[in-house]
């Protein structure tokens, strides 16, 4: 195997394995010596990537913008085309964007054949309309879960009772018609889904909840798989 080729593969092996990650359990998977781990991981060090630890203590990747652009193969540029293609056709107009821009940088960081696997994909996405109209008040929310900042909406439930309620967003739920905003209710002191195009009214009150956002979201997942 080029040098090359097998530092590429430590570099994934890295990123999926749990931790620890110690040299040990590196070279048993990779079945080389420790020794050969230790040079290689130094080696990842000088073509740019962020590897903290030492030996015998284990090691953590920090991705890094100035590593070199991994080479996919064609079923996981299927999976690329795929997953983009599925945002492009979703109907929010900021994530169909995005999708757009992400697909083009992969583009350009990948070999000519590669390229054109990529651009001229076996796997395709269409649906014939989009599955959500623009949402007025979706970047907001969008913006209120990244700062996990608390805000007020003006809400109406299916029985078109309305409400005015303080939420904590921690995610925004894509089912095959609905928009969903999963956050903690103030007024329920519980999880609540709320539908965006049931939101009339939206506002920051300016209070913070970090860093509670992943652990209130790890216990809603949990209580999902409890259920």
């Amino acid at each position: 195997m080029s040098g090359p080729d097998r530092l590429l593969r430590l570099l994934q092996l890295m990123r999926v394995m749990a931790p620890p990650i110690t040299a040990g359990r590196l070279a048993v998977e990779r079945g080389v010596s420790v020794r050969s781990i230790y040079r290689d991981i130094e080696l990842l060090r000088l073509s740019g990537a962020r590897i903290e630890g030492e030996r015998g203590y284990g090691y953590r990747l920090i991705e890094d913008y100035a590593l070199p652009p991994q080479t996919f193969d064609r079923l996981e540029i299927e999976a690329i085309t795929v997953g983009l293609g599925e945002v492009r056709q979703m109907g929010d107009p900021d994530l169909a964007r995005a999708a757009e821009s992400v697909l083009a940088k992969v583009a350009a960081t990948l070999p000519d054949d590669r390229e054109q696997q990529l651009l001229h994909s076996i796997s395709h996405v269409y649906r014939p309309s989009g599955r959500y109209g623009a949402q007025p008040h979706l970047q907001a929310i969008r913006q209120a879960c990244w700062e996990e900042q608390e805000i007020e909406i003006g809400y109406r439930d299916q029985a078109g009772t309305a409400s005015q309620r303080i939420i904590r967003p921690l995610a925004i739920m894509y089912s095959d018609h609905v928009l969903t905003v999963l956050a903690w209710c103030c007024l329920r002191d519980d999880f609540r889904m709320f539908r965006v195009d049931r939101i009339a009214s939206l506002s920051s009150n300016g209070a913070s909840f970090r860093p509670r956002r992943v652990r209130l979201l790890r216990d809603y997942l949990a209580r999902l798989r409890e259920t």
